[in-house]
């Protein structure tokens, strides 16, 4: 890398020292710098894509996760294993209301390890039931579900963010990138407030449904989404029977969602220590060494930014050694720089 990286307009905010106030103008109002060997529509596909790919940051494993696919794992496990639990119902004793809701009930129950024991197995066959759904219940839970509950949460974290800064207006990229900034933090909330939002329709649904005083409400509420599942408290009726199959598995899901969010945060404050002694610490003759990675004596802006990276982990040498190869293919010409004709020679020759 030469002395040419000083001149990309992919780094002109980083080593551009002419235009300082016009720059912090830039950053205040959060707004797409147009560089003049850029044509304009080029930097509106640039904000299109960029905000594409805010919305979906892990689109490259797309085909990994689908959202529908999720649901449909999710409903056919629910019908195997109420059928099934309905099929040995006379062999499951404990307080029974509908044959049908109780094998739903039985079978959410199950699945989440709730396991509240007004409802249990009495049989060779219906343990053995229990069993195997059990521990298919705990792959799907951890593979699948969770997908499905970090996809929910992503989704809200939009909706948060709008509700802090509402007296604020900002555009759609704008929202998108601050979000994506701060995920760790929005991620976290998000969870944090559907899950209270769960405890509250917990706790008013078995206070004026089921029966219980606010205390002991409370209580099965916070046994039940922890999977303590003590027993001495649950759902008795038919219509908390019907409530609780969709709001335990929501619930158990949201409460683990919050745990992982909020280790995920403490990780990322750990992190802006180390990120400040990197940034801040002063560079020796090695650490330019190091950052020369074209050994031409000199550290361009790029070496110097891929140097940082690497230091703070986002990076490392196979992801630059992948990048340099990708780079070596489009350079047809060998100059060491891309141009329009490297990119037209190079489709050409793959053709």
């Amino acid at each position: 890398m030469g002395n040419s990286d000083v001149e990309n307009p992919l780094l002109e905010g980083v080593v551009d020292t002419s235009h300082q106030s016009a720059r912090k103008n830039a950053l205040k109002k959060r707004k797409y710098r147009r560089s003049k060997s850029v044509p304009a529509e080029d930097i509106s596909h640039t904000q299109q894509h960029y905000a594409e790919y805010l919305q979906h940051p892990d689109s490259v494993f797309a085909d990994k996760f689908d959202f529908k696919k999720v649901l449909m794992f999710l409903t056919a496990y629910l019908v195997v294993g109420a059928f099934s639990f309905f099929l040995v119902r006379n062999q499951i004793k404990g307080n029974k209301t509908n044959a049908i809701l109780d094998a739903i009930y039985f079978c959410v129950v199950t699945m989440t390890t709730v396991g509240y024991g007004d409802l249990v197995p009495d049989s060779v066959m219906s343990k053995l039931l229990a069993c195997v759904f059990v521990f298919v219940a705990m792959a799907l839970v951890g593979f699948l579900l969770s997908k499905a509950a970090d996809y929910i949460v992503e989704k809200q974290e939009i909706l948060l963010f709008k509700a802090i800064h509402m007296r604020e207006k900002y555009s759609h990229v704008e929202i998108l990138r601050e979000v994506e900034t701060k995920r760790a933090k929005y991620k976290f909330l998000t969870a944090l407030v559907l899950l209270v939002l769960l405890m509250i329709v917990g706790i008013v649904f078995l206070y004026q449904k089921e029966g219980l005083d606010f205390f002991d409400a409370l209580y099965c509420v916070c046994a039940t989404i922890t999977t303590l599942g003590y027993g001495d408290k649950s759902f008795t009726t038919s219509g908390g029977r019907i409530f609780a199959a969709f709001w335990i598995l929501m619930s158990t899901i949201c409460l683990a969602q919050f745990f992982y969010s909020l280790a995920e945060l403490y990780t990322e404050r750990r992190r802006k220590p180390l990120l400040n002694w990197v940034l801040t610490r002063k560079l020796t003759s090695s650490d330019l060494e190091a950052a020369d990675l074209d050994d031409d004596k000199v550290v361009s802006a790029a070496e110097f930014i891929v140097f940082k990276l690497k230091e703070l982990g986002k990076i490392s040498e196979e992801d630059i050694a992948m990048v340099m190869e990708g780079f070596k293919s489009c350079d047809v010409d060998h100059s060491g720089t891309l141009t329009k004709a490297d990119l037209v020679n190079s489709e050409s020759s793959s053709t």
